[in-house]
């Protein structure tokens, strides 16, 4: 059956000699893994453009209950993004938001709220004035919710954690830094300094790892501490 739904690309893997199979979150359909034949062809560069993590797509796509890979009949830019393919750090974001969201999920998992909520975080990952250094802390922050173990208040994330790390003077720091994240998302303006982002940023991954019972490193991790001074 044919379907049309937004997707946002999560991670791209080489098959074949001129092929890729593409893992995307759809809004309709959930997550969809895809086979795209030909477009590592010569003078099909423009098509993988298409395939980077976080993009985000109008798709047509052939749609089978009973077939783990897809195929997409139709593929499209639906937000084209001015900077995050040309700066460094946005670029490492995504690539960390790609591969959390990529571990929090499933085949088939659907969850149009978290799906906007991605959408939403792209954009504003786009925007000339994100504050970068801050984004993957708000980005784990929020996503928590959508997936539905964030806790109600602050301190929750550490007293829901088996792991605690952060001394008596860096916590009263996180705590309302971590309140503003919660009721403002995106807009909060509570800052912290660099030594404490790192902290609460690996604080924040092991209350992930806790709760979706994955321990494997994150890959992207080394790089997007780089950015997080």
């Amino acid at each position: 059956m044919i379907k049309k739904t937004s997707g946002i690309v999560l991670n791209t893997l080489k098959y074949q000699e001129s092929s890729i199979i593409t893992k995307i979150f759809t809004r309709e359909l959930g997550l969809k893994s895809y086979v795209v034949n030909g477009v590592r062809s010569q003078g099909k560069s423009t098509k993988m453009a298409l395939y980077q993590p976080m993009t985000k797509l109008d798709l047509v796509v052939y749609d089978k209950s009973n077939s783990g890979l897809q195929r997409i009949s139709e593929a499209k830019i639906e937000f084209p993004t001015q900077r995050i393919p040309f700066d460094f750090s946005r670029i490492s974001i995504a690539m960390f938001m790609a591969e959390m969201i990529n571990r929090s999920i499933y085949d088939n998992y659907q969850n149009e709220w978290l799906f906007d909520f991605l959408s939403l975080s792209i954009e504003l990952l786009d925007e000339e004035e994100c504050p970068l250094p801050y984004f993957p802390i708000l980005f784990l922050i929020q996503q928590a919710k959508f997936l539905g173990f964030s806790p109600a208040e602050a301190m929750g994330f550490f007293e829901e954690s088996q792991h605690q790390t952060l001394s008596i003077e860096e916590l009263n720091l996180c705590i309302p830094f971590l309140e503003d994240a919660l009721s403002k998302g995106y807009q909060a303006s509570t800052k912290i300094s660099s030594s404490v982002r790192r902290k609460l940023l690996n604080h924040m991954l092991d209350f992930y790892r806790e709760h979706l019972d994955n321990p494997t490193p994150i890959k992207s991790l080394p790089v997007l501490r780089q950015i997080m001074e």
